[in-house]
């Protein structure tokens, strides 16, 4: 667990710098700030989606995962998590702040992709942490630049990532075996698909309900079974 850990801390300790040092953006250069971290952002996404190898998983994985997301709303109770976060940890009066936004897209990029599912399963299988090590630098600049535009809620999605890799790590021994190279691509590619629409909406593009398709990232994990 220990990479996992210093993960979450790297989170923590690069959303609270952020906050420090967004008292000293303006409202023009944040929103420039954020436009181009979405650049970034969708960057990452394009280039993490061409891992895949078969375009049927994709297509069926996030129709099957965007039923079900949309089934039980997560978008919206993850909505309501980061309005109650808000409303026990609110700013200052007159600064605009949005800790749902904050959560998700923290959750989102921090826990999307190959390193987090292979460096937690590294972790729990040998105890080589230098895949999460390296991560955890990654994410700590991630969390400086998200937290200087997105605030507070950036530093709450270090819950989901020590959940999430925490997870993994301690369930390495039976996950092993089912998370084939193949799975992790078709794993990574939906997730870096889903990666993209976030970005779109960092972007000012569209308005979709990101979290509504984060089951489809985990359908993969049963249709390379079969496909």
């Amino acid at each position: 667990m220990l990479g996992t850990i210093v993960n979450t801390v790297a989170v923590i300790v690069g959303s609270l710098l952020g906050i420090l040092f967004k008292k000293g953006l303006s409202e023009k250069m944040a929103d420039t700030l954020m436009k181009g971290l979405g650049l970034c952002t969708l960057y990452i996404g394009f280039s993490g989606s061409l891992k895949g190898e078969n375009s049927l998983i994709l297509i069926i994985s996030i129709v099957v995962g965007t039923l079900i997301g949309s089934g039980i709303d997560l978008e919206d109770k993850v909505n309501r998590l980061g309005l109650f976060l808000e409303n026990k940890f609110k700013e200052k009066a007159g600064e605009k702040t949005n800790v749902a936004e904050g959560f998700v897209t923290g959750s989102l990029l921090f826990c999307v992709g190959a390193m987090a599912i292979v460096g937690s399963l590294e972790s729990g299988l040998s105890g080589n942490y230098e895949i999460l090590f390296n991560k955890s630098m990654m994410d700590f600049v991630a969390a400086f630049i998200m937290a200087s535009t997105l605030g507070i809620g950036v530093a709450f999605s270090a819950a989901f990532v020590l959940v999430y890799q925490g997870s993994i790590t301690l369930l390495a021994q039976f996950l092993s075996p089912y998370l084939t190279d193949t799975v992790i691509n078709e794993v990574s590619c939906v997730g870096f698909v889903i990666i993209i629409g976030l970005a779109f909406n960092m972007l000012g593009i569209t308005k979709l309900k990101i979290m509504n398709y984060v089951p489809a990232i985990f359908i993969p994990i049963i249709l390379c079974q079969f496909m």
